[in-house]
């Protein structure tokens, strides 16, 4: 592929993330408001957003925050949040042809829920190329760390996220995902199941397991919905 397209395909990815990297924004800065309530520094949010990158975990690690932390709890918390991360990469690595191996890795290591779908939404229309790729996760990852830290420095002053509803940020952006994989009562049907799962397991076990119990129990919705189209009637 020439410079001119590489450039063009940059730019293709950012314009078609422009409305998640800006609401990305108000999520960073709850995020960073949190963790300096938690007593972290400036920088130490900054780093653990650019080293993390994955806005769930991070709330969550914030959540079972102790002094001194449990290095081991945030380890499991974080695996079984991001566990999900292994299905979307199996998902997208098959569509990535044009990705040389450095690439693909390069490209995995700034997976996240938001690129990831628009990522699919892309490759559903055309290939997927690095460019396209590059100008969808790029700017999304420094504006998202950029939030962060924004929000470490100017928490005092954001106050509290549920008076000014920064906190249904998170919500809404997963709620647009969402609806823009929507295909009827299949997505439904995976939806319901997924939300049961993790209603009931919070309810009954302590910790994060829900978010497991609820993406184990859509992926078998999707497989017994699925299997039920296929078989003729």
């Amino acid at each position: 592929m020439s410079e001119k397209a590489s450039i063009e395909d940059f730019k293709a990815g950012t314009m078609t993330m422009a409305p998640l990297i800006v609401a990305v924004m108000p999520i960073g800065l709850v995020f960073g408001a949190v963790a300096a309530g938690k007593g972290l520094s400036a920088a130490e949010v900054a780093a653990m957003s650019a080293l993390v990158f994955a806005g769930g975990a991070q709330f969550v690690a914030l959540e079972i925050w102790s002094e001194p932390a449990s290095w081991a709890a945030l380890g499991l918390s974080a695996f079984l949040v991001n566990i999900r991360h292994v299905l979307m990469g199996a998902s997208l690595g098959t569509k990535m042809g044009a990705f040389s191996g450095p690439s693909r890795h390069a490209a995995m290591l700034l997976l996240a829920d938001e690129i990831w779908a628009m990522a699919e939404a892309r490759a559903a229309r055309r290939p997927l190329t690095p460019g396209w790729y590059a100008g969808a996760a790029v700017p999304f990852y420094a504006v998202g760390v950029l939030a962060s830290l924004g929000g470490a420095l100017l928490g005092a002053f954001l106050g509290d996220p549920r008076m000014t509803g920064l906190d249904f940020a998170f919500p809404a952006v997963f709620i647009v995902l969402v609806m823009g994989f929507w295909k009827g009562r299949e997505t439904g049907a995976v939806l319901a199941a997924s939300a049961a799962a993790a209603v009931i397991t919070h309810a009954l076990l302590p910790g994060v397991l829900y978010i497991a119990a609820g993406a184990a129990a859509g992926v078998a919705a999707a497989l017994v919905v699925g299997r039920a189209e296929t078989v003729p009637a």
